[in-house]
């Protein structure tokens, strides 16, 4: 799995970086199918950043790669839990 999750980024990469950004594998875990992926350069910064990873990255991830489930940034686990407010 670790071959291929390597060589679809290399596809994805060119895209990326034409927008001055990169992409970079972190993890991936073969048992939940869940590939951590870090975004950098612009992406940081762009707020489509959260499209570009669902609805490209893990959408052509999903697509070629057999066990797949998830693509996500590290942190991207991390529950949130908010505050209480009272009135």
């Amino acid at each position: 799995m670790h071959e291929q999750v390597a060589e679809v980024i290399e596809i994805i990469r060119p895209a990326i970086q034409a927008d001055g950004g990169d992409i970079n594998l972190l993890d991936i875990d073969v048992e939940t199918g869940i590939v951590t992926v870090e975004l950098t350069g612009a992406c940081v910064s762009c707020p489509a950043s959260t499209v570009t990873m669902k609805a490209g990255i893990e959408r052509i991830m999903k697509d070629r790669v057999p066990g797949v489930t998830e693509v996500r940034q590290p942190g991207e686990d991390l529950v949130e839990t908010g505050t209480t407010v009272s009135l």
